[in-house]
């Protein structure tokens, strides 16, 4: 049963989990959101694919759900005491990811290599891909500040301007990474994990070349929004802003036409034959995932439930 993930953020990242532990390696691949990478102190930051990556590698911070566990912060405080920007954390640990990656990238290497050495060095046997190997950054169009890049949005002014729209600069010019096609085109099902519909699966499918490998495919999405809420991050306010009641209803609508089938969760039951009449598949389930388990057991509903198309 090949599965192939689209996947960003902390959400996108637990169900990865979940999928590795019943899936054997050959069995899936992850392509993962890196429209949100940016230069920082001169480093290649990627923060979707490390907080997946991590995840995977059983080196998440398990409290935060990004970052790493057991990290330490001396560099950026002391940043912070010699007048230095410390709105974007980098703990130590983190740190070194961002140095070698920086390296082999300066050495020539593209990302999707990059990528690979660093699971090999994690013992990551699952393939993650980044979508691409070009540079494409997320710009969010604000009320207040206008154009912004996404981690200015995102952590140095914490979601709080108010959302227009998104444009991914550079799309049109990038190329899917090498072997994102390929798994695609032999996968069965494609899975699109509880991650931001707006900022971390649109713009993957913003690749040329991605959406359309999509056509004919059983495509499954689980609902990043609970209740009318995210669990994290602002996907719930961005879908008001932008004059759409959050809901799993509204996620739904919004992968129309792409999605064949749809998670949502027991507290949204109510909502399940109001999306099946978007011509989905629904299912009901518990798709909060709070432990390595409860990431295992969605998983594998999703699994199961993909098998009785």
């Amino acid at each position: 049963m090949k599965i192939v993930a689209l996947a960003g953020g902390v959400g996108g990242a637990k169900l990865v989990h979940g999928l590795i532990q019943c899936l054997p390696p050959d069995d899936l691949t992850v392509v993962v959101n890196t429209a949100d990478d940016f230069r920082h102190f001169g480093l290649h930051i990627s923060p979707d694919l490390d907080t997946v990556c991590y995840t995977a590698a059983g080196l998440a911070n398990p409290e935060a759900g990004w970052g790493r566990g057991g990290e330490s912060w001396r560099t950026i405080s002391e940043i912070a005491t010699l007048g230095g920007p410390d709105w974007f954390r980098l703990g130590d640990l983190d740190l070194a990811t961002h140095l070698e990656r920086t390296r082999q990238l300066d050495d020539g290497q593209v990302l999707s290599d990059v990528v690979l050495s660093l699971c090999k060095a994690w013992r990551i046997k699952h393939r993650i891909l980044p979508m691409t190997d070009q540079p494409v950054r997320t710009i969010v169009e604000t009320v207040e500040h206008g154009e912004l890049a996404f981690q200015d949005y995102f952590v140095r002014l914490q979601c709080r301007p108010r959302v227009r729209g998104f444009r991914f600069d550079g799309a049109e010019r990038a190329s899917p990474a090498p072997g994102v096609l390929k798994r695609i085109a032999e996968c069965g099902y494609v899975v699109i994990c509880p991650s931001n519909p707006w900022v971390s699966i649109a713009p993957i499918l913003a690749v040329p070349g991605i959406r359309p490998a999509l056509t004919n495919k059983r495509v499954l999405a689980v609902s990043p929004i609970i209740g009318g809420k995210a669990l994290r991050g602002p996907a719930a306010k961005m879908y008001s802003e932008l004059g759409v009641t959050p809901s799993a209803l509204a996620v739904a609508q919004h992968y129309r036409g792409l999605a064949t089938d749809f998670i949502l969760d027991r507290v949204d039951g109510q909502l399940e034959q109001e999306i099946e009449s978007l011509n989905m598949r629904a299912a009901v389930m518990e798709t909060i995932m709070q432990s390595v388990e409860q990431r295992r057991r969605l998983a594998e509903a999703v699994l199961n439930f993909l098998k009785t198309a």
